[in-house]
């Protein structure tokens, strides 16, 4: 379930960070969001019906023989797209 958030923002980071969101293809919504997963990745446990559409979609499509941390390799990603 979604639920609305106000922020208050400057409004040159306001400008940049949507411009940013465009060249990623998403919406500052989905950016902020994806921080927020990110920064709070150890403090809850994502349900599958919290996933969104594009993530049930890829969910499942690797398959390896190792043994591997997909929390730690997320956080590692989402760590080098935003710079966190």
């Amino acid at each position: 379930m979604n639920t609305k958030l106000t922020l208050t923002i400057e409004k040159e980071v306001i400008k940049i960070a949507k411009e940013y969101a465009k060249e990623k293809g998403q919406s500052l919504s989905e950016m902020v969001e994806n921080y927020f997963k990110l920064v709070t990745v150890k403090r809850i446990k994502i349900k599958e019906e919290q996933l969104s559409p594009k993530v049930k979609k890829l969910r499942g499509i690797i398959k390896t023989n190792e043994k591997l941390d997909y929390k730690q390799i997320l956080t590692e990603e989402l760590s080098k797209k935003y710079g966190v």
